[in-house]
């Protein structure tokens, strides 16, 4: 069965019901930055520091818990601040969906995002074979080199962080490597970094494997076979056994701790299958009684 490269969603649904949770994701991605770039630009300091490890109000400590768990097995003994920061951000995405770090406040998203598009418009189908658990591999390795050689040497190549400190203190070289990773993901491999490489998603996906918050095919009875959601979803392998999976006895709410909860199903869906619920609403006869 072919993919259509433009989904129909737009033209069923209007412009913007069709693009809702993008522009949601997009907003959030700017107010993290705008918090932490206030200071700086304008010396109102809303939040001190980068998503490394920040000071909310100064008050309300934030810490990366994968930048931390490397630092304590490099040797480093962690502030109480630094963990409490960081139990605080494990917390939230427990609950919401590890992965949700990617989509909704990950600075590279929107730089991945721009290559699948640019992907799609210019139909290039061609791309490297990856097996997704190249991730887990790279983040065994982020995790060994600290105790073998006492320093932290992810966080020297990490895209992420260098992107955000970059974006409030001075790109430098850091727009060789970016520029590099959006070329990966347009001409070598279909969402490379993101769905094959990076680390800090699986480490993400990993702490939110058991999150309330989940995308749910609540209507999937409705569901007319185009495609489009398993064109434009960034780890389409999490939608069939929650979309087709009724047979099996399968619930509608897609529990992979892939998903990244992005809503780029629901929105591209001209047949409204999708929407976010809780893995609560995960009976195999579920259907759109889910809000």
């Amino acid at each position: 069965m072919s993919i259509r490269k433009k989904p129909l969603s737009p033209e069923t649904q209007g412009w913007f019901r069709a693009h809702k949770w993008l522009l949601a994701r997009r907003l959030s991605q700017l107010g993290v930055l705008a918090l932490f770039l206030a200071g700086p630009v304008t010396g109102v300091w809303l939040a001190k520091g980068n998503l490394s490890g920040g000071l909310i109000l100064d008050v309300l400590p934030l810490t990366d818990p994968f930048l931390l768990l490397q630092s304590i097995l490099s040797g480093g003994l962690p502030v109480v601040s630094g963990i409490i920061g960081a139990l605080i951000v494990l917390a939230f995405y427990a609950l919401v969906g590890g992965r949700v770090f990617c989509s909704w406040v990950c600075p590279i998203n929107p730089v991945t995002d721009l290559a699948a598009w640019l992907r799609r418009r210019l139909d290039l189908r061609a791309t490297s074979a990856l097996s997704r658990r190249l991730r887990y591999w790279l983040l065994g390795l982020a995790l060994l080199f600290p105790p073998l050689t006492g320093v932290m040497v992810w966080e020297y190549l990490n895209p992420v962080s260098m992107l955000h400190r970059g974006l409030i203190f001075g790109m430098g070289w850091a727009w060789t490597l970016i520029l590099a990773l959006f070329l990966f993901d347009l001409l070598v491999a279909k969402r490379g970094w993101c769905g094959h490489l990076c680390p800090m998603g699986a480490f993400y996906g990993l702490i939110g494997s058991g999150a309330l918050v989940r995308v749910s095919a609540a209507r999937r009875d409705q569901c007319n076979d185009c495609m489009d959601c398993f064109a434009v979803c960034p780890e389409p392998q999490v939608i069939k056994p929650a979309l087709k999976g009724a047979a099996q006895g399968r619930g509608p709410v897609i529990l992979d701790r892939h998903c990244t909860n992005c809503g780029r199903c629901i929105d591209v869906c001209s047949q409204d299958v999708f929407r976010f619920a809780t893995r609560l609403h995960n009976r195999a006869d579920s259907h759109s009684g889910i809000v």
